[in-house]
């Protein structure tokens, strides 16, 4: 209360609110309860004084916690599911620079019998470099498999879309899929939740992928780009060009439980806007030209509105 009272005096501003302070003790129970605090100078002439409101939140704010842990417990459910339908493309996505592994160590054995040894390094080297890319995809997916509390941190968005992509690849090669990337260079780091963003990006680009089954192989084309606007947002966007979806169905794309899949839970669109808008984003869906969906989401790069998605 000092402090806000200081900071009237020095800035002479009439209205001062806090919003959830904890106060612990207050109440006449004892136990420790969260209050809003707003007050605000009133009358007239040289007198000042005045009027405030307190009002106790406690209940809410569990509430809200509650809501967060399910939608957080939620998010992991769907980032398992995912990886699930992905197993097979994961496994041969992991086995390919394991397979490299060995045919480059069988070569360098090969060449140090011969002693070309010059040769025999490059080998090894091949060898060490796929390891590492066997490492880093097992990296990803224990990333977005792990039940951790969202963490946001400064990040690169493009950056992000690489490990995404890098990570679908298996799905995109396995499904006849010609993927196109189109990146901004002029593109911000933003301050976000990476596992939260990887999951997102994936579950548009696997929808996107199995929308694309009913076309022909030859037709099958993924567009992901990324922009940064005039409005201080950066804009990411997966394009196919798949069927489409029927334009009566657009207003419950994001409703949970709605699905158009046989087998789908209805569950990955809903919970990628809670995402995204935990972001203080915003997640929607048109047609695209001359045939199917594009899914697009704008986070915001401006400081003071991060720093308040931040802290929701």
């Amino acid at each position: 209360m000092k402090q806000a009272i200081r900071a009237y005096l020095d800035t002479g501003e009439k209205h001062i609110s806090w919003d959830a302070v904890s106060l612990p003790g207050l109440h006449k129970s004892g136990r420790e309860i969260i209050l809003d605090v707003s007050f605000a100078e009133v009358g007239s002439g040289e007198e000042r004084f005045f009027s405030g409101i307190l009002r106790d939140v406690t209940e809410r704010r569990r509430t809200e916690e509650a809501l967060r842990k399910t939608q957080a417990e939620l998010a992991h459910v769907a980032r398992i599911a995912t990886l699930g339908e992905m197993s097979a493309s994961i496994v041969h996505e992991v086995n390919q620079p394991l397979a490299a592994v060995v045919n480059s160590a069988g070569a360098a054995l090969r060449w140090l019998d011969a002693q070309n040894l010059e040769k025999a390094r490059r080998s090894v080297s091949r060898a060490v470099a796929e390891g590492h890319r066997a490492s880093e995809i097992i990296g990803r997916i224990r990333a977005l498999a792990k039940k951790a509390p969202p963490q946001k941190d400064w990040l690169d968005v493009n950056e992000t879309i690489h490990e995404v992509i890098a990570l679908a690849r298996g799905e995109i090669q396995r499904n006849g899929v010609a993927l196109e990337t189109r990146l901004s260079d002029d593109v911000p780091t933003i301050l976000a939740d990476r596992i939260q963003l990887q999951q997102v990006l994936l579950n548009l680009m696997m929808n996107a992928i199995e929308a694309m089954n009913g076309v022909e192989k030859n037709a099958r084309e993924l567009l992901v780009r990324s922009a940064a606007d005039e409005s201080k947002h950066v804009l990411i966007a997966v394009e196919d060009s798949g069927p489409g979806f029927d334009p009566h169905s657009l207003d419950h794309l994001f409703d949970a439980f709605y699905t158009t899949k046989p087998q789908g839970l209805g569950m990955g669109l809903a919970i990628s806007r809670s995402l995204i808008e935990a972001h203080s984003g915003r997640l929607w869906a048109t047609a695209n030209a001359p045939r199917g969906a594009v899914f697009q989401f704008m986070l915001p790069v401006n400081s003071e509105e991060m720093a308040y998605g931040a802290g929701r």
